[in-house]
């Protein structure tokens, strides 16, 4: 059977797949999947992002931002941009944003600076945010507890222990899962996403990076290998394919308010 998925985060806008996105499209609905956001980094990758969600309008959906390793390069209208490119059709959210302390190419106090100002254009413009997430889970629930309020979001790529998933679901948010919840050494992070409850779960390929198992180290990931990562999910909670399949795309139907 056919499963119904829904990719909450896909860079379709790169150049991995600058020459076939058709391709990339077509393999994706015959796997079943009935939506991909296509998630911005930057100026020029959420103007792509716009293009794709009109060129595959009610499959691409756009989510325009400026992800914390590339707010250093920004310019300084960059973010007003942002601001206009949020009210295009087929833009459902604002990101990814977040924190990243793996890297070092942007000073904390100014990741900060713009985590603070996306979270801004979610509250003007009633969208969800899509929250970048590496060796910085704890400093990300701590600017997020300093809101006047918290947006409605996903903690993308979720990595993160027990009690940073509790603190994540205590500030309303969802929790999406990436190929590295398949790889062999994950135990920890399926036991996470096991309990997970069900109406705040999703998924996602990130891709073109982290390919799921059987398909691990192939590039480019692309939105049709989600299916790899929703089976692995399901047999860890113990429920059918078909079920999650369903549970997980609602899920993102609901967040990003579509159709």
């Amino acid at each position: 059977m056919t499963l119904q998925l829904f990719d909450t985060h896909a860079h379709l806008n790169v150049e991995a797949f600058e020459k076939n996105v058709d391709e990339v499209v077509d393999r994706a609905r015959a796997t079943g999947l009935i939506g991909v956001m296509v998630i911005g980094i930057d100026v020029a990758t959420s103007r792509r992002a716009c293009d794709l969600a009109a060129e595959y309008p009610g499959f691409l959906y756009a989510v325009v931002g400026i992800q914390p390793n590339s707010a250093a390069e920004a310019a300084e209208d960059d973010f007003h941009v942002i601001q206009q490119l949020a009210g295009y059709p087929g833009v459902r959210a604002i990101g990814e944003t977040g924190l990243d302390c793996y890297w070092d190419d942007t000073p904390l106090e100014l990741q900060h600076e713009y985590f603070d100002r996306h979270l801004a254009l979610c509250r003007d413009t009633a969208l969800p945010m899509v929250i970048h997430m590496r060796d910085s889970g704890g400093l990300i629930v701590e600017q997020l507890r300093r809101q006047p309020s918290v947006p409605p979001g996903v903690m993308h790529s979720f990595t993160g222990d027990q009690q940073l998933a509790a603190d994540c679901l205590d500030l309303g948010l969802h929790i999406s899962f990436a190929g590295m919840v398949t790889f062999k050494k994950s135990d920890e992070l399926r036991a996470v996403a096991k309990e997970v409850p069900e109406d705040r779960l999703l998924v996602e390929t990130d891709s073109p990076y982290l390919s799921p198992e059987p398909l691990r180290g192939r590039r480019p990931n692309e939105p049709a290998r989600v299916e790899h990562t929703l089976r692995c999910l399901a047999e860890v909670r113990g429920v059918t394919a078909e079920h999650l399949a369903n549970v997980t795309t609602e899920n993102a139907r609901r967040l990003f308010q579509l159709p």
